[in-house]
C-alpha cells in the first residue's frame, strides 16, 4: 500500500495511491492522481538520521565502523516533497546529495526491543539527506549544515509492504548514477536502530528515521536534478536552485 499526502483544490489531503487514482478513505471518494500534487508523505515532529551506516561507505572513507549508531537530527522545517526545489544557501560553496532509506514510525515508541520493532513501523520512503559539506567541515558538529530549509526531501509516498533487508538504494544526478548499494550493507539494521534510538528519545507517530547513505556522495549545483531511487518504493526527484 502506498500512502500519500497531496494537495487537491488547495486542500492538504491523505490517501492511498492505487494506479492512476488516489483513494481518500475517510471521504469515501477517488480522485485522479494527475489532478493532485504530491507533497511529503509525512509531517514528522523530528527526523533522526544515522551517520556512517554502510559498510561500503565506511570503506570508501577509510573509516573504522562505529561501535554504536551515530545520530543527528534535522528539524521538520527542512522537509519538502517530490518535485519541490532544494534551495542552495548563498553562504555555502558545496551542497551534497545523500540518498537514504527512511523508516516512518506508526505509534509512540519508547525503549522498545528489536524483536518488536516491526510493530512500530508504518512503512518506508525515500529521503535525501542534503548537506552543506563545507559548513559541516567548518562547524565540526553537523546541525547547521544539515538543517537548512529544504534540506530534507521526503517521498514520494510511504510504502507499507516492503522487506527492507536487501534492497537497492541509489542516487542519480542529472540522470547519471552516482550512488549505489544495498541495505544488506547496513552496519546497524533497522530493528537495531529502533531499539537504540527509542532508548534515547521517544519516537512519535510520523517521526522519520533515516538509515544512512551509500558510498558516492557528491556535490550539486543550481540547475541540477537529483533523484533518490529505492527498490520496492520508487523515485524521489528534486531540482536545485539558488
Amino acid at each position: 500500500m502506498k500512502i500519500v499526502r497531496f494537495i487537491h483544490k488547495s486542500k492538504i489531503c491523505e490517501g492511498i495511491l492505487e494506479g492512476e487514482d488516489i483513494v481518500v478513505p475517510f471521504e469515501k471518494k477517488k480522485i485522479k492522481a494527475k489532478d493532485a500534487r504530491l507533497i511529503s508523505p509525512v509531517a514528522p515532529s523530528k527526523i533522526i538520521l544515522v551517520g556512517l551506516n554502510y559498510e561500503d561507505h565506511a570503506a570508501e572513507l577509510g573509516m573504522t565502523r562505529p561501535k554504536t549508531p551515530v545520530l543527528f537530527i534535522k528539524p521538520p522545517t527542512a522537509v519538502i516533497g517530490p518535485g519541490d526545489d532544494i534551495i542552495y544557501p548563498g553562504y555555502s560553496q558545496r551542497v551534497d546529495y545523500e540518498a537514504e532509506l527512511a523508516v516512518v514510525i506508526k505509534k509512540t515508541a519508547r525503549s522498545i526491543k528489536r524483536d518488536k520493532a516491526g510493530e512500530y513501523i508504518l512503512g518506508y520512503t525515500c529521503l535525501n539527506d542534503v548537506t552543506a559539506r563545507d559548513i559541516q567541515t567548518d562547524d565540526v558538529q553537523w546541525t547547521r549544515s544539515k538543517s537548512y530549509d529544504t534540506f530534507a526531501p521526503i517521498g514520494p509516498w510511504i510504502e507499507t509492504e516492503l522487506d527492507p533487508g536487501d534492497i537497492a538504494v541509489e542516487a542519480y544526478l542529472n540522470g547519471e548514477k552516482k550512488q549505489s548499494s544495498r541495505t544488506s550493507e547496513l552496519i546497524f539494521d533497522i530493528p537495531h536502530l529502533l531499539e537504540f534510538i527509542s532508548g534515547v528519545m521517544t519516537l512519535l507517530p510520523g517521526d522519520v528515521i533515516s538509515t544512512g547513505t551509500p558510498p558516492g556522495v557528491g556535490p550539486m549545483v543550481p540547475g541540477d536534478e537529483i533523484t533518490v531511487k529505492i527498490e520496492g518504493i520508487g523515485e524521489l526527484t528534486n531540482r536545485v536552485r539558488k
